[in-house]
């Protein structure tokens, strides 16, 4: 058997875990870190390339754009749904270095598309769905990182896991518009495309936005390759695994989890155009990056909450300020005539990702409570044996849990910038949205209370 196939894993040990686990566990997720970062840089590379597309000469009107900016949602999701189950099925290292490997295509492609004046709307359209290779990655890694580490450790591990993976987004945001505007690379990457702003005319080299991932990406697969490992003991085949389809909590959770991760993700997509259309005279590209930054920065922070708290009472509370937040968007919004205040509508929209991360970091602590709570009231005394299969039950069904329901959640990547070009074009405006979300959290605030955070929930957790 391969060296990098772990025969003995037992994390739940506490003398196993000190003496060999946690440094095993600890390097796996330190190289699953970066590969997943770069995963959600290309995932999300549309929302700062559709809005220079105009810029450089392709003539798209708003709904063209946000069409640019939401694909990539509807395919990474629609490919975590598969890549859900892929790590029992082929093993975390080899699934993680093939999954890394994949982002080249969108990446190469997008940098030789932008260069051609004469690249089809239906070809940007191809290229925007290929780079849900990029979101699909957030499944299979998260579940891949939940066998290593003991329960007492999930959450937080989870949490650094995606909330430094999820800084893909702002890092993406925040070095795009700063290498587009140098030619540093020109020799490799190409010449520069003519830029037009009002009066102004520049040169950019948008190529960069996607071009600048391939040496880091090409580095991360290599580090997967040889420096991850798979465990012997989570093989699973996909039917094993669909029994979570019969567990109603894997469906409730995939409610909550999409108010937080799609949420984060949504806006992420979302709101540099957002921003466009509601304040023509600010440049989103330069803040942008803010509200994703403190997301991610911020979701290990509810892992570790969930942890000494309770992930129900963290999520319960959460979803409370996330409908705040939004009710502070409205308030700043442009309306009756009035301009809006871009200041409070960025600090509001700041809120409301920082209460994403929050949430997304306290939900997927709830989920491996949830089935290891259930399945060990199964086994109750039914012997040891079945305590220890419980257990390894458990560990299975919460991994594609963690996987499906990020599926589910990606697609807000989809909805919300859709719903944000829909609302717009119909009524002007995006309030209606707006609205929509707000009624849709309060509908996860009844569920976390019912069957999680209430005295007699069905699972405390």
């Amino acid at each position: 058997m391969s060296s990098h196939v772990l025969t003995e894993w037992n994390p739940e040990d506490k003398t196993f875990w000190e003496t060999k686990g946690k440094a095993i566990a600890t390097r796996n997720l330190w190289i699953s870190i970066p590969c997943l970062f770069l995963a959600f840089a290309v995932w999300m590379v549309w929302s700062v390339v559709c809005v220079n597309l105009p810029l450089i000469g392709f003539k798209y009107d708003t709904n063209h754009l946000f069409w640019l900016a939401a694909l990539p949602g509807l395919s990474g999701a629609t490919l975590r749904i598969f890549y859900s189950f892929m790590v029992p099925i082929f093993g975390g290292r080899k699934w993680t270095a093939i999954s890394t490997a994949s982002l080249l295509i969108p990446a190469v492609g997008i940098g030789l598309a932008v260069q051609d004046p004469t690249t089809s709307y239906s070809t940007f359209l191809i290229l925007a769905i290929l780079c849900g290779f990029g979101g699909g990655n957030f499944a299979s890694s998260m579940a891949n990182i939940s066998f290593f580490f003991p329960k007492a450790q999930k959450g937080t591990a989870l949490g650094l896991n995606a909330g430094l993976g999820n800084l893909g987004v702002s890092g993406m945001q925040f070095l795009v518009p700063l290498v587009i505007g140098t030619g540093t690379f020109a020799a490799i990457c190409g010449p520069a495309q003519v830029c037009v702003i009002g009066a102004q005319i520049k040169p950019m080299w948008l190529q960069n936005a996607a071009f600048i991932w391939v040496p880091f990406v090409l580095v991360s697969t290599i580090a997967a390759w040889f420096g991850m490992n798979d465990i012997a003991s989570a093989k699973a085949s996909f039917k094993d695994q669909a029994v979570i389809f019969r567990r109603k909590h894997n469906w409730l959770m995939c409610w909550l989890y999409l108010g937080t991760f799609g949420s984060f993700i949504g806006y992420s997509a979302g709101l540099p155009l957002l921003t466009k259309s509601q304040f023509p005279g600010v440049n989103p590209v330069k803040y942008a990056f803010l509200g994703p930054l403190v997301g991610a920065l911020i979701r290990p922070v509810g892992g570790w909450l969930a942890d000494k708290l309770g992930g129900a009472r963290v999520t319960f509370w959460n979803f409370i300020l996330m409908a705040g937040a939004v009710v502070g968007v409205l308030a700043f919004l442009p309306h009756d005539g009035t301009g809006g205040d871009f200041w409070g509508f960025l600090a509001m929209f700041i809120l409301l990702f920082a209460t994403t991360g929050i949430g997304n970091g306290s939900t997927f602590r709830m989920i491996p409570i949830i089935f290891l709570t259930e399945r060990q009231r199964e086994a109750e005394g039914k012997g040891e044996a079945a305590k220890e299969q419980a257990i390894k039950d458990a560990g299975k069904e919460a991994a594609a849990v963690l996987g499906f329901t990020s599926a589910i959640a990606a697609y807000g990547a989809f909805f919300i910038p859709k719903s944000f070009g829909t609302a717009i074009t119909m009524t002007g405006g995006p309030q209606t949205a707006l609205y929509g979300f707000i009624a849709f959290y309060a509908s996860c605030i009844v569920l976390t209370w019912w069957y999680y955070s209430r005295k007699n929930a069905e699972v405390h957790c």
